[in-house]
């Protein structure tokens, strides 16, 4: 399965492909596939953008899926933050909105369809955004970068949860097995055909990313968007990976 593509186009078709089958059990799945770190991961991105914005009234959730970290905005940030999530795949945000009504958010979460890549607002139009599991999905991670900041008030939050490579030659083993051989399985049983599909492709598509794009690397691309300090947080043993920064005043 191809981990990478030529074209904006193909980057979007490809994801939106992966991921149509997937919402009515994607957030039982990814805690069960993740052993229950998904959450965790969630929870210290939200607090990561809150260390540098502690009070967001305008928050922009991007790659938003069944809108989790938007909730988490609402459960963690101010009574008063205003949430909009942005996502390629309508089929996950008509899932999002339900769980938005489900909690009866549905007054401070608003789920649009869009791209990272040309984000439908003006410049300066948040207080603070996060993105989850996305810079493997786009064909120029840089630019992404610039454009996300792009809508960021200055001294705004910017905050990052991507899965990762471990360091450590004993858990990069026991990520590398679990990735390439109990996943594929795991996904099969507990989700069918699409979280098979899902499970074949993470493992391949996390080693491609980081080869071609080193965490190193990573953190430059923020430093040239304009982000000021970006913090760097690997979770679980290295398998996850939370960053966060401050929208330059420059």
């Amino acid at each position: 399965m191809r981990t990478q593509w030529d074209t904006e186009a193909q980057a979007n078709a490809f994801t939106q492909g992966l991921f149509d089958g997937l919402p009515g059990r994607y957030d039982l799945l990814a805690e069960v596939l993740s052993f229950g770190q998904n959450r965790r991961w969630r929870h210290a991105m939200v607090d990561g953008a809150l260390s540098v914005a502690p009070r967001p009234q305008r928050v922009l959730d991007v790659a938003t899926g069944t809108a989790g970290v938007a909730l988490a905005w609402i459960d963690r940030g101010p009574a008063d933050v205003d949430v909009t999530g942005v996502d390629l795949t309508e089929k996950m945000l008509r899932r999002g909105r339900r769980r938005v009504a489900e909690r009866r958010a549905s007054d401070r979460i608003r789920l649009v369809a869009g791209r990272a890549e040309q984000l439908p607002f003006p410049d300066g139009a948040f207080d603070a955004l996060t993105f989850t599991y996305l810079l493997r999905y786009v064909t120029d991670p840089a630019a992404t970068l610039r454009e996300l900041a792009r809508v960021v008030r200055p001294g705004g939050a910017i905050a990052s949860l991507e899965f990762a490579v471990p360091e450590h030659p004993v858990w990069h083993t026991a990520w590398r097995g679990y990735t390439r051989g109990v996943l594929p399985v795991a996904g099969f049983a507990t989700g069918g055909r699409e979280w098979a599909q899902v499970g074949w492709f993470l493992g391949p598509s996390i080693s491609d990313h980081y080869s071609r794009h080193p965490v190193s690397d990573i953190v430059e691309y923020w430093r040239a968007a304009g982000i000021e300090e970006p913090r760097v947080r690997r979770m679980s043993l290295g398998g996850g990976l939370v960053m966060w920064g401050r929208k330059s005043d420059a």
